[in-house]
């Protein structure tokens, strides 16, 4: 079965930079790992060019790494028969054009139509992953495509060569000494502990930085412009642009300039704690087997409470110093002044542990096979068995 050949991504910005970002890297994997041709609809090309700028802003039609990217406006016009992909996946319930809807309905054979939904530990993920939805007036299918933590959901986003090219930069020295140097960060800075911070605005930064400069260990923490900006600037005593820095008792906070999705990784890769938030820079953290701080998205009632405590029941016990500084990092649980040194600390001495942790759920991660692949074998099991039925 030549199939398939085609694949339309459909994605909006919400998130500023999650939504674009996971798309991104799955389209690009899908060009690149399997020859598919692969159109991304994004309606936000300002925040895609952050990412990577190779991306021309206002422009309607544009090919990028071997990607044609169009730029998703407010498109009601028909759509012809033969625009429609083979594969046609739209992102955490976007709703596509309607008049696209329509041609997919009469492209024969049918698309296979997939609604990629966003990354959750809970368990009744596995209940709805790969449920069809039919439409109710058109002649189609769309089934929902959940990522996820067992064998039972679609896997984890990840390239095939990203932990042979992790390893390989972990265990060159000049290549992360390199590296560092281009970001700006001095020697003394590099050979220190280091941490990078990526975080909503409403994180508890303030506190976190009085318990590091409060500290013994020297720490130097690398925040990406525009990352907390209030509370790094506040502990900079001026603005929070690429390049400032300062030192403060054992603390040491320095902003870096925006980076691409590569040197991102390679960011996660040579640094001993990653804080990362919502789902791509979660994902990635994962896969750099190195131990890390979840901030979760907000919702309201607190639902992502229940997220948070749902990953953290799969990837360490509660009780002990990972689940219980992400708890009060995500506003969980309180805690007054004396609080936080006390939690750091005790993060800080089951370290070697969380270490091992992090390459062992990488490994367990990896036999759930890969995301992209994990769709592709989806799809084509979905259209095999509409071309059995339509004998």
């Amino acid at each position: 079965m030549n199939f398939p050949r085609s694949l339309h991504l459909f994605c909006r910005v919400v998130d500023n930079y999650g939504d674009i970002g996971i798309c991104w890297r799955l389209a690009r994997q899908l060009q690149h790992e399997h020859a598919i041709a692969v159109t991304l609809w994004v309606d936000d090309l300002r925040s895609f060019q952050r990412l990577c700028p190779a991306v021309v802003n206002d422009v309607d039609t544009q090919h990028v790494a071997g990607v044609e990217v169009r730029h998703w406006r407010d498109q009601q016009g028909t759509f012809a028969v033969d625009e429609v992909a083979d594969i046609v996946i739209e992102f955490f319930g976007v709703d596509l054009p309607p008049g696209y809807i329509e041609a997919m309905a009469k492209r024969m054979p049918r698309p296979v139509w997939i609604n990629l939904e966003g990354l959750s530990a809970e368990e009744w993920v596995e209940g709805c992953h790969t449920l069809p939805s039919p439409h109710p007036r058109l002649p189609l299918t769309k089934h929902f495509f959940f990522p996820g933590f067992t064998a039972r959901t679609g896997g984890l986003l990840h390239e095939a060569a990203l932990e042979d090219e992790c390893a390989r930069f972990q265990s060159d020295p000049a290549a992360v000494a390199t590296f560092f140097s281009g970001l700006g960060v001095p020697a003394a800075e590099a050979a220190s502990f280091k941490v990078s911070l990526f975080c909503y605005p409403h994180a508890p930064v303030s506190a976190l930085f009085d318990t590091w400069r409060g500290g013994d260990a020297r720490i130097a923490c690398l925040v990406p412009e525009g990352v907390a900006a209030e509370a790094v600037s506040a502990f900079l005593g001026a603005g929070a642009i690429a390049g400032a820095a300062m030192t403060r008792g054992a603390l040491t906070v320095r902003v870096l300039p925006f980076v691409t999705q590569p040197d991102y990784d390679r960011l996660l890769w040579a640094c001993d704690l990653n804080f990362v938030r919502g789902e791509d820079s979660w994902v990635r953290a994962q896969w750099a087997g190195v131990p890390f701080v979840w901030h979760i998205y907000p919702q309201d009632n607190a639902l992502h409470h229940v997220k948070l405590r749902a990953f953290l029941q799969r990837y360490a016990d509660q009780a002990r110093s990972p689940g219980s500084l992400s708890l009060l990092w995500n506003g969980v649980t309180h805690g007054s002044a004396e609080a936080w040194p006390a939690q750091w600390h005790a993060f800080g001495a089951d370290m070697a542990e969380m270490t091992r942790r992090a390459v062992t759920w990488r490994q367990k991660m990896r036999e759930n096979g890969d995301l992209a692949g994990n769709l592709l074998r989806f799809a084509r099991a979905v259209r095999s068995a509409a071309e059995k039925s339509d004998v």
